[in-house]
C-alpha cells in the first residue's frame, strides 16, 4: 500500500520528505510485525537482538559494552535486557577472570534453541514481506540505506 494511503496524506514538502516518512513508517511496521511474531517466544525484539549477537559469538563471552555496540536499537539498556534473559534461563553471567569489574555473558542451550526457533519464525515472516521485491531490488535497497547512513 502506498504511504499516502497509509497515513492519509497526499502532499509532502519534497520527495525526500516522503522517502524519510516512508522509511520511518516501514521500519515501525516491520518492528510491530516482528514483535507479534516473537510474542509466543516471550521475548522482545531487543532481547532477540541480544540472543542473536550472543549466538554469533560462537561460545565466546560478550561484555555489556560489546552487546551495546552491536545492538540494532542503540537506545536499549543492555544490562537490563541481559538480566531479563538471565531470569528466563537464556543467558548466563560470569565474572571475568582477568577483570573482576567485567561480566562475561554467554548464551545457554535453552537460549540457542529459542533463538533458532524464533529466527525461523521471523525469517518466514520476512520472506513473506520481501518476496514482493527481487534480489536485485533488495541489493539496491541495501545500497541506498547504507549510503543514507554513510
Amino acid at each position: 500500500m502506498r504511504i499516502e494511503d497509509e497515513i492519509k496524506q497526499s502532499k509532502f514538502k519534497s520527495i525526500y520528505q516522503k522517502a524519510a516518512i516512508n522509511l520511518i513508517f516501514t521500519a515501525s511496521w516491520m518492528n510491530t510485525n516482528s514483535a507479534e511474531i516473537l510474542k509466543p517466544f516471550k521475548i522482545s525484539i531487543q532481547q532477540f537482538n541480544i540472543l542473536r549477537i550472543l549466538r554469533g559469538m560462537q561460545g565466546e563471552p560478550a561484555s555489556i559494552k560489546l552487546l551495546t555496540e552491536r545492538m540494532l536499537d542503540k537506545m536499549s539498556n543492555a544490562s537490563r535486557l541481559v538480566e531479563k534473559l538471565k531470569s528466563k534461563g537464556l543467558v548466563e553471567r560470569h565474572s571475568c577472570p582477568q577483570d573482576r569489574r567485567q561480566v562475561d555473558i554467554f548464551i545457554t542451550k535453552a537460549g540457542l534453541k529459542l533463538i533458532e526457533d524464533a529466527s525461523v519464525a521471523l525469517e518466514d515472516s520476512e520472506q513473506y514481506s520481501f518476496d514482493k521485491i527481487s534480489e536485485q531490488e533488495a541489493e539496491m535497497l541495501n545500497d541506498i540505506l547504507d549510503r543514507l547512513r554513510g
